[in-house]
């Protein structure tokens, strides 16, 4: 018998991967590079072999028209002209992203924060819902915050994950670890599937492609890549790189060529 989490996760993912543009960072830094116009970026890339994509419930209750991929609605935010801008607070509820044709929803947690319980408790309030209503829940789970030294560190990328999927989180969200050796026990210690976040725009194509590569191979379940898509000077022909590398299994010096070829 199949349940509507599972008919849902089927919506954002494809045969289990993922490959998703995260765009919520309109509401944390305004319009910046890429994200003028959330709508057309969308469209633009929705045929490329996008998944899915992320966005805060605006963005979908503006939409010219719907999308034929699956949107994931961010309940979480936080801006950076506050005073507290690693403490997310909650912006919708699980029934509203139901009501507004989310396939799932997604919190940002900010471990190791002075606001870490707040947002952990928030993360279990969320995760309850998700139950109550078979929706999947995508948590975010970054170490940023005055009690993290680093970030990257592979136990605290692992320990960050654990945290999101002992809460209830479907699929968990981290920073890659930079290494497939350590990323693969970030991935061994999470009971569910992981992707990857894209960080900071990187200086090269074959960057991306390179971390895209490394991340699956460790055992990620694919990739929310934002700034590295939509700041791209073709973020079509990016998606159509990365697909390749997450759902067709290729290398990512092949995914170059492809990539390369779309600009000559």
């Amino acid at each position: 018998m199949v349940f509507g989490r599972e008919i849902r996760l089927n919506r954002i993912t494809n045969e289990g991967k993922m490959l998703c543009i995260p765009m919520d960072h309109g509401l944390t830094l305004g319009p910046i590079q890429g994200l003028e116009s959330a709508h057309t970026l969308i469209y633009s890339c929705e045929s490329a072999g996008l998944t899915c994509v992320l966005v805060n419930k605006g963005i979908v209750k503006s939409m010219p028209r719907p999308t034929s991929i699956g949107v994931i609605i961010h309940l979480s935010g936080s801006t950076t002209l506050g005073l507290a801008p690693n403490r997310k607070m909650l912006l919708g509820s699980v029934e509203e992203a139901v009501r507004l044709g989310a396939d799932a929803v997604s919190v940002h947690i900010n471990v190791g924060a002075k606001e870490e319980p707040e947002m952990l408790q928030m993360l279990g309030t969320i995760s309850d819902k998700c139950d109550e209503w078979s929706v999947p829940l995508v948590a975010m789970m970054y170490a940023r915050g005055e009690n993290v030294k680093d970030p990257n560190d592979p136990e605290v990328v692992a320990h960050a994950a654990r945290i999101g999927a002992e809460a209830g989180a479907d699929l968990i969200k981290v920073v890659y670890t930079g290494d497939v050796s350590s990323f693969k026990k970030v991935v061994k210690g999470c009971p569910v599937p992981i992707v990857i976040a894209g960080g900071p725009k990187v200086d090269t194509d074959k960057e991306i492609l390179d971390m895209c590569h490394d991340a699956m191979k460790a055992g990620a379940r694919g990739v929310t890549f934002g700034r590295n898509i939509f700041q791209h000077p073709c973020p079509p022909a990016m998606v159509r790189a990365l697909y390749q590398i997450i759902m067709k299994g290729k290398r990512s010096d092949e995914a170059m060529k492809l990539l390369d070829s779309e600009h000559e």
